[in-house]
């Protein structure tokens, strides 16, 4: 039987280069399918990192979720953070002040007043309330009234409501008034029952009166709010909030009656006996009026009210005026701590007492046409013809209305 033939050389030589041809298209065909993305090669951390994904992607949406409760817990931590940061700044500078080097001359100034308080709800839910309300950038005009001087309380309305003075409120010291103001629809408050308190506000007399307004604002400041007290014998011709700087602790009516007496002068003291230094050089300024007043919420404004209300449960019989200056300028002297408020007096033609008016703005033909913010009735005790005057010749245009007046009223 005939054995098979082997292969000839030649086909031999020809399955070589048939081979190299057929490599070099598996080799082309892969980079192709690699460079695609067909064929994923992963290291061993890369399949460790893609078994843990696996794994982990069932409790996605639960880790997602705390991922962003931490982000957000982070964020209000920061901002917290930086608010005590703040804060913390506002009690180094108020306990040991802020110090800084002085600039260049002429280019220093001193604070004005005094930072306010942080409001206390919890002293008056109730006036809080009223008072949320009421107030216009966070003051209004406060009056205390019972119905003794009723009559004088209308006018003082109906001047508030010409004008349209919306941040207004009658503290009523007895049932008549609050009824009364009800009936008119003007903002009333009555204070929770205390005997004391009560009893003045309705069978006491004026001075007695007029000593309690520094008792009943206090809550008022307390509450964070700047008050414009005032008394019942004013008219207001004017929006007073459009005349007020608002720079200083107390911003007072004088009742001064020209420069001189309303913003302080050098009065000159003579003893002969003295000689060569016989003159002696004093200070005067005439007292501020505390029937008129606007009091911003400062620890020094709530200190004034607290001696004022503590000098007077002392000597029942004091003048709440004269206690109120004595508190508010007396300097700190051996025995005494003086109170560290800042003043400013109002301007004389603006917010005039009923001395600058009679003695002088009428008798004179350019002061008399000045229109004041308020007139305060304050040097005479006929308030109410003298109010009505007032009305009759800054509203009705009467131009005679206020010649009947002597300068002052008779003893």
């Amino acid at each position: 039987m005939r054995g098979a033939a082997p292969p000839s050389p030649s086909f031999r030589t020809c399955r070589i280069p048939v081979a190299v041809v057929i490599a070099v298209l598996f080799l082309c065909l892969f980079v192709y399918l690699y460079l695609d993305g067909l064929f994923l090669f992963y290291s061993s951390s890369s399949l460790r990192d893609a078994t843990a994904g696996i794994k982990s992607s069932e409790g996605c949406s639960v880790s997602c979720e705390s991922s962003e409760r931490v982000n957000m817990l982070k964020s209000e931590l920061v901002s917290m953070s930086e608010k005590n940061a703040r804060l913390e700044k506002q009690v180094r500078d108020l306990s040991s002040g802020d110090r800084r080097k002085a600039g260049p001359f002429g280019t220093v100034r001193g604070l004005r007043t005094n930072p306010t308080v942080l409001p206390d709800e919890s002293v008056n839910p109730r006036l809080a309330k009223i008072l949320e309300k009421l107030a216009v950038h966070n003051e209004l005009i406060v009056a205390l009234a019972n119905s003794h001087i009723k009559d004088l309380l209308e006018i003082w309305i109906e001047s508030i409501k010409r004008v349209g003075i919306p941040n207004y409120l009658v503290v009523a010291l007895d049932d008549d008034i609050e009824n009364f103001c009800k009936s008119k629809d003007v903002p009333v408050y009555r204070r929770n029952p205390d005997v004391d308190i009560d009893n003045i506000g309705k069978t006491g007399t004026t001075v007695a009166v007029s000593g309690l307004k520094f008792l009943v604002l206090r809550e008022f400041l307390q509450l964070g709010y700047s008050v414009l007290l005032s008394d019942v014998d004013v008219v207001y011709l004017r929006n007073p909030f459009d005349h007020l700087y608002r720079d200083s602790d107390i911003e007072s009516m004088t009742d001064g009656f020209n420069n001189k007496t309303a913003y302080g002068y050098i009065n000159v003291f003579d003893d002969p006996s003295m000689g060569w230094s016989s003159l002696v050089y004093t200070m005067r300024i005439w007292v501020y009026n505390s029937g008129f007043f606007y009091i911003r919420p400062t620890i020094s404004s709530i200190e004034l009210l607290d001696r004022v209300t503590k000098r007077i449960s002392v000597y029942p019989k004091a003048w709440d005026q004269q206690v109120f200056n004595e508190l508010l300028f007396y300097p700190s002297h051996p025995g005494y701590v003086g109170l560290h408020a800042s003043r400013r007096t109002m301007d004389i033609y603006l917010f005039m007492n009923s001395y600058v008016l009679f003695k002088h703005v009428r008798k004179d033909s350019k002061l008399r046409k000045l229109k004041p913010v308020v007139i305060h009735v304050n040097y005479h005790p006929d308030k109410l013809p003298r109010m009505k005057a007032v009305v009759d010749f800054y509203v009705n245009g009467k131009q005679n209305a206020l010649d009947p007046f002597t300068d002052g009223t008779p003893k």
